[in-house]
């Protein structure tokens, strides 16, 4: 079997870091792409051409949960790097973002690092520091590390605290993100919620964002409010949905594509708490463009004569689900 030059070099390096022999590392590559090929024919069978590059530092969002919404960017990315991490809260536990890529890419090997989501300051600092020595480790080695994350690593992501540390300890690191869909997107996609329309705006908060800034931006009715990591707040957050009178059309969104995913309107659910990975959107109530009506033809006319209609200023830009909850079993 042919490789190149470089090839040869990375599979000897890899080889020595892992302390497996170079034909058991090609196996499991074949493996790999027969299974790869086997389940997900959807996506390239091969790497891209451009190789890794030694020290850059990538960021990829695999989307909020389910496999078919990581990108084909993303799946790339992870298949070019030399070494893949991701976040966890113990080193025997399967993170959540892991789980995402073991479906979507079954032969990305993965190395997990161990934050702490705790309140606890000082720790969840020690950890990160041990995380981004290790990953400057690698990256001073001539490694091309990609660090996963649910979503998108440019929103709420653990990626930017990892980026700037290792920046502050390797300034000439070269630093990419690969962007990835959002768990709001797939609420609106799941609910059937338009995000905006026309001249309305979207703002995207913490659920733990100060009471009167929360007020503020529910009283512009033109504003779609999504609220992020709702955890124990969601009957806190309910209760400023009402007092603003946005508590109808509010749905709320957890664990999007995992086990256990919960669509439901908040009026539903204001009663109980959620996963911290929650999302709420409550849609803007008016600013709505024009709708067509039955009564206007293909070509913008009424079909029947009359002046075209315009649907009502005021209008709910979301359809109210019943409760979906759907339970679906781990792969």
């Amino acid at each position: 079997m042919y490789l190149p030059d470089g090839l040869k070099r990375r599979l000897a390096a890899r080889a020595d870091r892992s302390g497996r022999s170079e034909a058991e590392l090609i196996r499991e590559a074949i493996e790999g792409l027969v299974s790869r090929d086997h389940t997900d024919a959807a996506t390239p069978a091969t790497p891209p051409a451009d190789g890794p590059v030694p020290g850059r530092l990538v960021g990829v969002g695999v989307g909020p949960g389910s496999a078919d919404l990581m990108t084909v960017r993303a799946i790339n990315a992870l298949r070019r790097a030399d070494r893949v991490i991701a976040p966890c809260t113990s080193a025997e536990a399967v993170g959540r973002a892991e789980m995402v890529v073991r479906q979507a890419a079954p032969d990305v090997v993965v190395e997990r690092l161990v934050f702490v989501m705790a309140a606890d300051h000082d720790a969840r600092a020690e950890a990160l520091n041990r995380v981004c020595d290790q990953v400057t480790t690698y990256l001073n080695a001539g490694d091309e590390v990609a660090f996963i994350t649910l979503g998108d690593p440019n929103i709420y992501s653990t990626v930017s605290s990892v980026v700037a540390g290792v920046r502050a300890r390797r300034p000439e690191t070269v630093v990419e993100t690969v962007a990835g869909i959002m768990a709001f997107q797939a609420l609106a996609m799941a609910g059937d919620v338009v995000l905006t329309d026309e001249q309305q705006s979207l703002v995207l908060l913490p659920a733990s964002a100060e009471g009167e800034v929360l007020d503020a931006e529910l009283a512009d009715e033109t504003r779609t409010v999504i609220l992020y990591k709702g955890g124990g707040r969601i009957p806190a957050v309910a209760d400023r949905l009402e007092s603003a009178g946005r508590i109808d059309e509010a749905v709320l969104g957890e664990l999007m594509g995992m086990p256990g995913e919960t669509v439901a309107p908040v009026s539903q659910v204001r009663d109980r708490p959620a996963s911290y990975l929650s999302a709420v959107i409550s849609p803007a109530r008016i600013g709505l463009g024009p709708t067509p009506t039955p009564e206007t033809s293909a070509n913008g006319s009424a079909a029947s004569g009359a002046a075209t209609k315009k649907a009502p200023t005021k209008k709910p830009a979301t359809k109210r689900k019943a409760v979906s909850s759907r339970k679906k079993a781990s792969k």
